[in-house]
């Protein structure tokens, strides 16, 4: 029983939300504009807050019910390993040719069951670290490095290696992010030129 639940979790994170709110309500693959990546920050860059908003609680939604699947099915499963399901499934998604988000927010719902206090520090630590140097993936990679420097400093953890694969993974997915900055070619959140990748929603 133990691994159709993580099936179905991975299934359930793979549902592209981005993807999905961008082909319905305006024509397009958001894939192919902005960020290029089919999350709710790209979302609110190209779409906007409308559309990032519904991204934003489903992306969430997806990450919190995989986590409480264990306790749905009465299994003796640690949540955030159905979780980590989910991310996985955001981030490589079956419906969307494995080309998916980087699942911030996934992993926001994800820990916001699996334990709370850690959701607090994590992503208070993501905002106040995209609003002092005003890049959203700094942001992004600060929650892996809190929940791995948790991990490590707790004592008994068993979520060490959990945890560093979790960061390792955010490092690979944010491995443009990287390179554009290193390059100085990544755009902070005040950059005006962002505007300009705004698309209107298309007529019916």
């Amino acid at each position: 029983m133990i691994l159709p639940i993580f099936i179905f979790a991975y299934i359930m994170g793979s549902i592209p939300t981005a993807l999905i709110v961008g082909h319905i309500f305006f024509g397009i693959d958001i894939r192919e504009h902005g960020s290029y990546n089919p999350g709710a920050t790209n979302t609110l860059r190209v779409l906007g807050k409308k559309s990032a908003t519904i991204v934003l609680l489903v992306d969430v939604g997806k990450g919190a019910l995989a986590a409480l699947l264990p306790f749905i099915f009465q299994m003796d499963v640690p949540p955030l390993y159905t979780g980590l399901a989910a991310v996985i499934g955001h981030c490589f998604p079956i419906f969307a040719g494995f080309r998916g988000g980087k699942a911030i927010a996934t992993t926001a719902g994800v820990l916001f069951i699996a334990n709370i206090w850690l959701f607090l520090i994590a992503y208070i630590c993501f905002i106040f670290v995209i609003i002092i140097t005003k890049y959203v993936f700094f942001g992004s990679l600060s929650v892996g490095l809190v929940l791995l420097l948790y991990a490590l400093m707790e004592v008994g953890s068993e979520n060490d290696l959990l945890f560093l694969i979790f960061f390792l993974l955010l490092l690979f997915l944010h491995r443009t992010n990287i390179y554009n900055f290193i390059h100085h070619k990544e755009p902070k959140t005040t950059d005006k030129s962002l505007a300009y990748d705004r698309i209107n929603p298309k007529r019916t």
